[in-house]
C-alpha cells in the first residue's frame, strides 16, 4: 500500500462547514480476487528474458560439447582397432587425455564455469596429438590401413578453438589443425594417402571449421548488439523513471499545498475562538503528516483496487459534506491500479470541496461512479450552482493541480464543463480514452450548448476553483 493512499485526517477548511475526508485506505485486491489472465486487469505476465551474449555463449558451448561427445563415442572403436599398430601405453595416454579434456569441457558447460579454458585445452591437446602421431607408431614405415582416428575429432577441435580463442587466433587454428592433419595423412602412419585426397581432407576440415567459426562469430556480434541496445534502453528508462518520479512529486507537493497547507493557513487566519484554534492546530498537524508522507518512499507496484472500494471511500467523503449524493453504476468486477484509484479519489474530494466552497446554493449536487469502454472508471461530479467563467487566470491550484494534474499523472483525464449561471460538471476518466492524443497541460477543452469545457493547455481556467 502506498503512503499516499493512507491519508487520514485530511481536512479542507470551509467557513462554518468543516469538510472531513477521513476514510480508511484502500485494501488492495488479493491475487485470487484479480481478473483471469487476458483481462486488462489480470495478473501481470512476467517479461521474457531477452537473448543475451551470455545466453548465446552457453548455447553454443553446450552444442559443441554435445557434438564432441557424439564424435568421441564414434571414434572409440576405430581408436581401439588402431591401437595394435601403436605404442600402447603412450597411445592410451594421449587418447585418455583427449577424452578427459572433452569430459571436462562438457562438465564446464553444464556448471557454466571455465568454459573457454576447457575448450582451449581440448584444441591444444588435439594439435599436440596430431604432431606426435607419427612418433607413437610401432613401425613408422608401416602403412596404416585407414584414416587416423584423430580425423573424427578435427571439427571438435576447431569448434573448441572458436569457443575459446579470439576471432583471429581461432581463424589461424582453423587453418593450422587441418593442414597438420593433411601432412600426417600423406605419411605411412596416416595411411599414405595421395596428395589430392590429403588436400581434399584438409579443405573439408578447413571448410567445416570455418563455417562453425562464422556462425559463432555472427551470433556473438548479434547478441553483443542486443546487450548494448538493452543497456541503452535500460539507461533511458531509468532516466525517464527519475523524471516521472520528480513530476509526480511536484504534483503531490502542489496538491498538498493547495488542499492542506493553504486551507490550514486560511483556517488559522479566521480563528475567532478556542475551538477554532484547536481545529487549526489539528489541521496543521495533518498538513505536516501529509508533507512527511509525500517525501517518503512511494510504492510503484501494480496492486489493483476494486472500483467498488473506491466508490465506498468516495461515498464516505461525500457523506461528510452532507450535500452530495453518490450513485454507483456498473462497477461490479472492475479493478484499477492503486495509484489511479488514489488519484481519482483525491481529485473527486477536491471537486466536492470546490463545489461546497464556491458554487453557492444549488438544488442538487451529485457524484456518479461508473465503468467505461476502456474497462476503467469514470467519475462525474456536478452541481447546479452559480458556475463560473473558465477564462480567468490559471494560477489557481484547485483545478490545475489538485484535480487535473493528479488525474493526468495517473494516466487519466479531467474534463471541466461550466459557465456562469449553468452550474459545473467535472468528469474524471481513467484510463485516458485516447492515449495517442497529445496530453494537454490542463483540463481538456471542448464545448456544448450550455457551458464551456475549458482547459489549462495555454488557455486559463478556473478562477474560483
Amino acid at each position: 500500500m502506498s503512503k499516499r493512499a493512507a491519508r487520514r485526517g485530511d481536512r479542507s477548511s470551509i467557513p462554518g462547514i468543516p469538510v472531513s475526508t477521513i476514510t480508511q485506505p484502500f485494501a488492495t485486491v488479493r491475487d485470487d480476487d484479480r481478473e483471469p489472465e487476458g483481462s486488462p486487469f489480470g495478473r501481470a505476465r512476467q517479461p521474457r528474458n531477452p537473448i543475451s551474449h551470455a545466453q548465446i555463449e552457453i548455447v553454443l558451448s553446450r552444442s559443441v560439447a554435445g557434438v564432441a561427445v557424439i564424435f568421441a563415442v564414434q571414434t572409440l572403436p576405430l581408436m581401439l582397432e588402431q591401437l595394435s599398430n601403436r605404442k600402447t601405453e603412450a597411445a592410451i595416454l594421449v587418447a585418455s587425455l583427449l577424452a578427459l579434456s572433452i569430459l571436462v569441457f562438457v562438465v564446464s558447460t553444464l556448471i557454466r564455469r571455465g568454459i573457454r579454458t576447457a575448450a582451449a585445452v581440448v584444441s591444444g591437446l588435439y594439435l599436440i596429438a596430431l604432431l606426435i602421431w607419427p612418433l607413437l607408431m610401432i613401425d613408422s614405415t608401416l602403412v596404416l590401413a585407414s584414416k587416423p582416428w584423430l580425423w573424427y575429432l578435427c571439427t571438435v577441435a576447431t569448434s573448441c578453438a572458436a569457443i575459446a580463442l579470439p576471432l583471429v587466433s581461432a581463424a589461424v587454428y582453423t587453418v593450422i589443425a587441418p593442414v597438420a592433419f593433411g601432412l600426417v595423412r600423406v605419411l605411412p602412419s596416416g595411411g599414405s594417402a595421395e596428395n589430392l585426397l590429403a588436400v581434399l581432407d584438409t579443405c573439408y576440415a578447413m571448410l567445416l571449421g570455418g563455417v562453425v567459426l562464422i556462425i559463432i562469430y555472427v551470433l556473438r556480434e548479434a547478441t553483443a548488439k542486443v546487450d548494448t541496445a538493452q543497456s541503452n534502453a535500460l539507461s533511458q528508462y531509468s532516466v525517464a523513471v527519475r523524471h516521472h518520479a520528480t513530476e509526480v512529486e511536484r504534483v503531490e507537493v502542489d496538491s498538498i499545498v493547495h488542499d492542506t497547507v493553504l486551507a490550514t493557513l486560511l483556517s488559522a487566519a479566521g480563528v475567532r475562538n478556542a475551538k477554532g484554534a484547536e481545529l487549526a492546530a489539528m489541521m496543521a498537524r495533518s498538513a505536516i503528516i501529509r508533507l512527511q508522507q509525500a517525501s517518503g518512499e512511494r510504492n510503484l507496484d501494480d496492486a489493483m483496487v476494486a472500483v467498488s472500494k473506491l466508490t465506498a471511500r468516495i461515498r464516505t467523503a461525500a457523506t461528510a459534506t452532507g450535500v452530495f449524493t453518490v450513485t454507483e453504476r456498473c462497477v461490479e468486477g472492475l479493478s484499477i491500479p492503486e495509484h489511479a484509484a488514489e488519484a481519482l479519489y483525491s481529485a473527486s474530494v477536491q471537486a466536492m470541496v470546490n463545489s461546497v466552497q464556491h458554487a453557492g446554493p444549488a438544488q442538487s449536487r451529485r457524484l456518479t461512479v461508473g465503468g467505461n469502454d476502456q474497462s476503467g472508471c469514470t467519475i462525474e461530479i456536478s452541481d447546479t450552482g452559480r458556475g463560473f467563467d473558465a477564462s480567468v487566470g490559471s494560477a489557481r491550484l484547485g483545478l490545475r493541480v489538485s484535480i487535473h494534474d493528479r488525474v493526468a499523472s495517473a494516466g487519466g483525464i479531467a474534463v471541466l464543463r461550466t459557465s456562469p449561471g449553468h452550474g459545473t460538471t467535472i468528469t474524471l476518466t481513467w484510463p485516458h480514452p485516447d492515449a495517442d492524443r497529445d496530453s494537454s497541460a490542463g483540463l481538456a477543452t471542448a464545448g456544448d450548448g450550455d457551458g464551456t469545457r475549458s482547459g489549462l493547455d495555454g488557455n486559463p481556467v478556473g478562477g474560483r476553483r
